[in-house]
Order: C-alpha cells, then sequence, then structure tokens
C-alpha cells in the first residue's frame, strides 16, 4: 500500500513535474505551475487524465472549452482530448493528476516545464512498458 497526504506533499513540490507512484494502469504525478505558466496544449491517445487542484487559480481549457479553476475542482479529460491548463493567479498552481495508463516514467522529476519537454523530445521521458 502507498498512502499519500496528498494535499501535503503537493503543496510541499516546487517542481513542475514530479511522479509519485506508477502502477500497472494508472499513474500519480503532482504539478506546481509558476505564475503566468502552463502546462502546455497537448493530447493523451489512449490515456486519460484526471486533475485535482490543491491550490492556485487558473484556467482548464479542454476541447475548445475553457472553466475558472481553483483548489478544490477536479477536471477529467478523456483520451484524445485537447487539454491544457493555466496558471492565471500570482502564486503557484498546485495539482495532482492521475493517468491511466501511466503517461511518463517511472520516477521522474523536473524541475521546470523547459526540461520536462526537453526530456520529452529526446524520448527520456516514457512510461514503462511490459
Amino acid at each position: 500500500m502507498e498512502h499519500f497526504t496528498i494535499a501535503t506533499v503537493a503543496e510541499q513540490s516546487a517542481d513542475f513535474r514530479r511522479v509519485l507512484w506508477t502502477g500497472e494502469h494508472t499513474q500519480l504525478v503532482i504539478m506546481t505551475i509558476p505564475p503566468g505558466g502552463e502546462i502546455g496544449e497537448e493530447v493523451h491517445e489512449g490515456i486519460d487524465q484526471i486533475l485535482t487542484f490543491v491550490s492556485g487559480t487558473g484556467e482548464a481549457r479542454v476541447s475548445g472549452r475553457t472553466k475558472a479553476v481553483a483548489a478544490g475542482d477536479l477536471v477529467v479529460v478523456p483520451s484524445g482530448k485537447k487539454h491544457n491548463f493555466v496558471n492565471t493567479g500570482p502564486n503557484p498552481l498546485v495539482l495532482y493528476t492521475v493517468y491511466g495508463p501511466p503517461e511518463h516514467a517511472d520516477g521522474v522529476v523536473h524541475r521546470t516545464k523547459e526540461e520536462a519537454d526537453e526530456a520529452e523530445e529526446a524520448g527520456k521521458d516514457e512510461p514503462p512498458t511490459k
């Protein structure tokens, strides 16, 4: 069993992306988006994503629709849907997300979005395979 006081763990990480746990079918990731930052527009084919916001304020942009998000909000992004999450507030936008199946390398930590983008482009952030 893995146990996390997830809001506390997420709030204590200043990293853009940190994979906390990877299973065969799902993956738990925490993210911190700095003021004015964003996750970046993307589409996950074959992967559903559920994001829960811990602190900060932002916008969820999914399939051409935009909704404000804040602490306590949850957004579901079905497989194949274009999405982005943007920090619109003065403080970090902190969240945790569950991917099903896993999307990132097990245990990976990316301090910044630029570092995450470079790793993805270089093929160094691939999910585990059987």
